[in-house]
């Protein structure tokens, strides 16, 4: 079953028969000037039977007001949400001025654009309308209440809720829609319940089971989807919501501005009348109804209207996932990438020569006749000027001298050669481990002659011989390998040596 058919078998019996007094300004898509034969006087001789009979079923109404100029009708751009609401509901249009004579019979009075003032006895209409138990269905468009010439705001805002004049555009490529004002919303449901009904609406899903306590400790078993269903949502606008409204749809984070609301509802605290507001009304019309999960989830919200079989989440009503209007800019972040500005040069002439500026360097003598004419205005001497003696001002006293000599600085110490001091001042264990780690296989011979230099050896060669720039050894011991076999040898020595003291 649809939800849509739960708002015949939950409505109340108040709206039930339609009366001929209520009736007297609607048009089943008609003009309401019609004659007997007209649809208006067919809806008077329904309601007639309807009342006189009491054998024939009537069904809830749904009003679209026409007075305030509305952008969107059911005769025009409605037609097709005007079809799938007629399998549940009765369709009537008031084109006259709004009173509660005229709505209270409705069940659902729907404002699809409007552009015309309301005036002040209209909002009290409407409101004695939300006190007797009746709904409305507000419906906005991009650039709120100013760019349609309209006021509803005034009665939007004693329940918590505002139209924002702005656009919601989508940030990322989607290849079913190309406009940037037709945005994708997914996870766009703010309320799970909500997530929930519109899901058990698609035919190829199962509705999920779960509970409230579940989402409170996490558990994520029933099967939910957390992305939840997407919608189109087209040249709309963002709102503001505060308590006691609740948000029920929001931009997401793929759309800008990120995570503010676009739809809003709010319920009488007696459990009465209730307030719906969407700002895109395109999101209903013929071109978008059957986008994405529209229709679903505009059933949904029809069927919470007109009926008590939709019980929102509390949790979500109460703490909804919305993000800021304004965001303040990353400063810090910003200053370390600075950019410039890209200028465009001029367009250089084709010829060179009007390339050249000689009016930066030309001498002027106009101004020479009127400084002659000044001076014999003022009485001057037409003389060369005198040189004016200058006079300087100290803004410091005389220096006096000091009775101390002067501090200096001592000089700084002369500088050293840049030498590695553990190679001078460590242990010889130490340097041999050091000098062990750097070599390899094939730097024996240098690691001989580099331990020989540690241990003192080199010291010891006959006639003090010493090494030359190519590695050769002068004095009488010959190549740098006859060093390193001096060394070994000289080491292998003195290990026997000391072997056979300490036997």
């Amino acid at each position: 079953m649809s939800p849509l058919s739960h708002a015949a078998s939950n409505h109340s019996a108040s709206s039930s028969a339609i009366g001929i007094g209520g009736l007297a300004g609607y048009t089943n898509g008609h003009t309401p000037n019609a004659g007997v034969g007209s649809g208006r006087g067919r809806v008077a001789a329904a309601a007639l039977v309807a009342v006189a009979g009491g054998n024939i079923k009537s069904l809830p109404l749904i009003l679209f007001d026409a007075a305030k100029n509305e952008s969107h009708m059911p005769t025009t751009n409605l037609k097709l949400l005007t079809r799938k609401l007629r399998t549940a509901f009765k369709v009537a249009i008031n084109k006259d001025e709004l009173s509660l004579n005229r709505i209270f019979e409705a069940s659902l009075l729907v404002f699809a654009g409007p552009s015309n003032v309301f005036s002040s006895g209209e909002f009290s209409a409407l409101k004695s309308y939300l006190d007797i138990g009746g709904s409305i269905l507000y419906l906005s468009s991009e650039g709120g209440e100013i760019a349609a010439s309209t006021n509803f705001n005034y009665l939007l805002e004693e329940f918590g809720m505002s139209v924002n004049s702005d656009v919601v555009a989508r940030t990322s490529y989607s290849s079913k829609f190309f406009h940037p004002k037709e945005a994708v919303i997914s996870e766009g449901i703010l309320n799970r319940e909500f997530t929930r009904l519109v899901s058990a609406a698609a035919p190829s899903q199962k509705p999920a089971q779960y509970s409230t306590a579940d989402f409170q400790r996490g558990d994520n078993k029933s099967g939910f989807n957390s992305q939840g269903p997407s919608f189109v949502f087209p040249y709309g606008a963002t709102l503001n919501v505060q308590k006691p409204s609740i948000p029920i749809f929001s931009t997401g984070l793929m759309c800008y501005p990120v995570n503010r609301p676009v739809g809003g509802l709010y319920a009488h605290p007696n459990g009465k009348g209730k307030l719906a507001v969407v700002t895109s009304v395109d999101m209903l019309s013929d071109q978008y109804l059957d986008k994405e999960d529209n229709s679903r989830i505009v059933s949904v919200l029809i069927d919470w209207l007109t009926s008590d079989s939709v019980q929102l989440n509390n949790i979500d009503a109460n703490e909804p996932e919305l993000g800021d209007y304004h965001y303040l800019p990353d400063m810090s972040s910003l200053a370390s990438q600075p950019r410039v500005c890209l200028q465009d040069t001029e367009e250089i002439p084709k010829h060179f020569t009007r390339l050249f500026d000689t009016s930066l360097f030309s001498l002027d003598l106009s101004l020479v006749p009127s400084a002659l004419q000044a001076m014999n205005d003022l009485r001057l001497k037409h003389e060369p000027l005198t040189l004016i003696a200058p006079q300087f001002e100290s803004p410091l006293p005389a220096l006096t001298p000091a009775v101390f000599p002067p501090m200096l600085r001592e000089l700084p110490p002369p500088p050293l050669e840049l030498f590695d001091l553990d190679a001078h001042l460590a242990p010889p264990a130490l340097r041999m481990e050091q000098l062990a780690t750097k070599c390899q296989d094939e730097d024996l011979e240098y690691y001989l002659r580099e331990a020989g230099s540690v241990l003192g050896i080199e010291r010891r060669l006959p006639d003090k011989g010493k090494e030359g720039a190519n590695g050769e050894i002068s004095g009488g011991v010959g190549t740098g390998v006859d060093l390193a076999r001096f060394v070994l040898d000289h080491a292998f020595r003195k290990i026997v040596s000391w072997k056979q003291m300490s036997q």
